[in-house]
């Protein structure tokens, strides 16, 4: 029964990641940059919902909403003044800026929120299910991540397949030029991918706080960096790609906690990427370009 807890935990703590990938990947797939600022939108929605409980004493699942609806707005506020003004810009400025961007959170949280750590109250309590006669226990957030991971991952590939914007959002990831000449918004369309990217991070920073209770200004950072991994490794511009990645990342970091070294376990996840991409540069869902010349 070890292993399977071991192995449940490794799935949550993966469906986390791969939330919070999915906004790596898809402005990645549209907008082709890397939004290093994402885990730092985490942090925000964390806190958000945090202050919406604990001050305003509002419901958890109206926190959550909240949290989402802040999120969204600063997303959209980032893209509109600190990426769109670079569009046509090398990429190393964007990235400069999105490094800058993710600073610039972090420095504001600190005075808007201090840097004392938070002990974050789980917007599901803490009760546990017991299976097997009690040989194995599962906690509320651990079933309330995996299934939040699965609906949001239906749900968006529903969306970029069936919908008008999701249609958009696919043509502009294939060719932005093409797109416009088509009628379609490429300035809008971008927004709206961060505009889901950003609230799905208010849903996964309200879950990883929820399943390790510490709130501080830098709490984004590592996971954001992991699942950036996480995107990497699925293959980044895949949705799919984005949940085999987090899932696979997030068993694999649980596993070698539990059975070689807490202290190197974020090496241990790093080295597996590096593996992955030696074989598979593309990742494991993600499609092999070749450029004309």
């Amino acid at each position: 029964m070890t292993l399977l807890s071991y192995l449940i935990r490794g799935i949550s703590l993966g469906s986390i990641y791969a939330i919070i990938a999915l906004g790596y990947t898809m402005v990645y797939g549209i907008a082709k940059m890397l939004n290093f600022a994402h885990g730092d939108v985490i942090m925000v929605g964390a806190y958000i919902c945090f202050y919406a409980m604990t001050l305003y004493g509002l419901p958890p699942l109206a926190g959550v909403i909240l949290a989402m609806i802040v999120c969204t707005v600063l997303g959209m506020v980032i893209e509109r003044f600190a990426y769109k003004p670079l569009r046509q810009a090398p990429s190393l400025a964007v990235l400069i800026t999105a490094i800058g961007v993710s600073y610039f959170l972090q420095n504001a949280a600190q005075l808007l929120w201090t840097t004392n750590p938070k002990v974050f109250t789980s917007i599901v309590g803490d009760d546990l299910v017991q299976l097997f006669g009690g040989q194995l226990s599962i906690s509320y957030v651990t079933i309330v991540t995996i299934a939040a991971c699965i609906i949001i991952m239906v749900a968006l590939v529903w969306f970029t397949g069936k919908t008008k914007m999701g249609k958009a959002m696919r043509a502009c990831s294939e060719d932005k030029g093409a797109a416009q000449l088509m009628g379609i918004n490429v300035n809008t369309t971008i927004a709206v991918t961060f505009a889901i990217g950003s609230a799905l991070a208010a849903v996964a920073g309200v879950l990883l706080c929820s399943a390790y209770p510490t709130l501080m200004p830098t709490t984004g950072s590592m996971p954001g960096i992991k699942a950036f991994t996480a995107a990497v490794f699925g293959g980044i511009g895949s949705i799919p790609g984005a949940l085999l990645g987090g899932v696979l990342l997030g068993i694999i970091e649980i596993f070698a906690k539990a059975y070689i070294s807490t202290q190197l376990s974020d090496a241990i996840v790093f080295a597996v990427l590096i593996i992955v991409l030696l074989v598979r540069p593309a990742g494991l869902l993600g499609k092999q370009m070749n450029e004309k010349v």
